[in-house]
């Protein structure tokens, strides 16, 4: 069977995880990666859930460049913002994605903003 672009895409995000969780260890019971790209500004973050405390990561994978290279590559849009949520205790992951333009045309908004509303969301204490 050979590979289509939700394969190769999956495969990015499937990494992302797996960084991601090396990070912490293997420790976490939930990761929360928050990846942006809006007029060619990549951002991305990465929260944590571990023995049931919301925590943050600061530094993050790259792989979203990748991401954006194979949308080009197979003609498809890259998203603008992507919510990627990996259950540990299920090995599940589960995403959402957006095409809008969530913080470029705001003077004040930026990805860290969406982040953190996100990261609130989620029962994180900033």
């Amino acid at each position: 069977m050979t590979k289509v672009f939700e394969d190769y895409f999956s495969e990015l995000q499937a990494d992302m995880v797996s960084i991601c969780l090396e990070y912490v260890n293997n420790k976490a019971d939930m990761i929360y990666i928050y990846a942006s790209n809006e007029c060619g500004q990549f951002s991305t973050d990465v929260f944590y859930q571990i023995n049931k405390v919301i925590v943050k990561k600061h530094k993050v994978n790259e792989n979203l460049r990748e991401i954006g290279d194979l949308c080009k590559k197979n003609n498809r849009e890259m998203p603008t913002e992507m919510k990627v949520i990996y259950d540990g205790s299920e090995n599940k992951l589960n995403a959402q994605y957006s095409y809008e333009i969530k913080y470029t045309n705001d003077p004040e908004k930026l990805p860290s903003h969406i982040f953190n509303d996100w990261f609130e969301e989620m029962g994180g204490k900033i």
